[in-house]
Formats: C-alpha cells, structure tokens, sequence
C-alpha cells in the first residue's frame, strides 16, 4: 500500500466516522428535544454548522463532533474505537457502532486501561523498590 492509497483509506474512513457521529448527535439531540439552534448556542456555532455535523459533513473536524458530542452528554466511543480498530485491521459492523448505549463496551475498554495501569505502576514501584502500590 503506498502512502496515497493510506491516505485516501483514512479520508474515507474519517468520511464514514462522520457521517455516523452526525447521525448519532441528530438521534440524541431528537430524543431529547434539543432543537439544533439550542445546540449552535451550546456549542458556540451557528444552526448551519449543526446541519452540517449531523449531516456528517466531510468538512467537519472530529473535534467538533466531539464538542456536540459532550454538549449532549454522550459518550464517544463511536469516534475512537473506529479509528482504533482501523489501525489494528479490524473490521467493524457499523451496527455495533449506530448503537445509543456502548456502555457495556466502554466500561470492559476501561477496565482493561486500569488494569494495564495497575500493572505499569505495579512494575515501576518495584523497580524503585517501593512497596506503594497507590492507585491513581
């Protein structure tokens, strides 16, 4: 694969993250009444840019996803765990990822994070030679 081809392959994929992020941030902002001139205000942007974030427009930048994500109170796994999924080669169903509720899913990816932390600090306190195995 050349550097184009990767290139091309990430556009697409940024494209497709996109257009599902909007889809998500428009159903959440529905559910819970939220018109999407109360979200530009939330947020800081104007109605248009609302459109166009739900609209998953290719223009967007994932922070803004992330920024009407948070102003709705929703989580973002639907951002990241494509993108990580596509460096490890990973083929995700995208109905695993139209789901409203991944909370199952970030709570075991949590749980691995802190478990892989406790055994990082676990080793650098007994490289230290310290018994303090304080949890952050």
């Amino acid at each position: 694969m050349t550097l184009q081809n990767s290139r091309a392959e990430d556009c697409e994929l940024f494209s497709r993250i996109k257009e599902l992020s909007g889809k998500l941030i428009e159903r959440r902002r529905r559910r819970d009444h939220v018109s999407q001139r109360h979200l530009a205000e939330a947020v800081g942007r104007s109605e248009r840019w609302v459109r166009e974030i739900e609209g998953g427009a290719s223009t967007s930048m994932l922070e803004d996803h992330i920024r009407c994500a948070h102003s709705l109170q929703m989580a973002t796994p639907h951002l990241f765990i494509p993108l990580l999924a596509m460096e490890h080669n990973v083929n995700l169903s995208r109905d695993l990822l139209l789901q409203d509720d991944l909370w199952d899913l970030e709570e075991d990816i949590l749980a691995v994070i802190m478990k892989f932390q406790e055994a990082i600090l676990s080793r650098l306190a007994r490289r230290s030679g310290t018994a303090d195995h304080t949890k952050p």
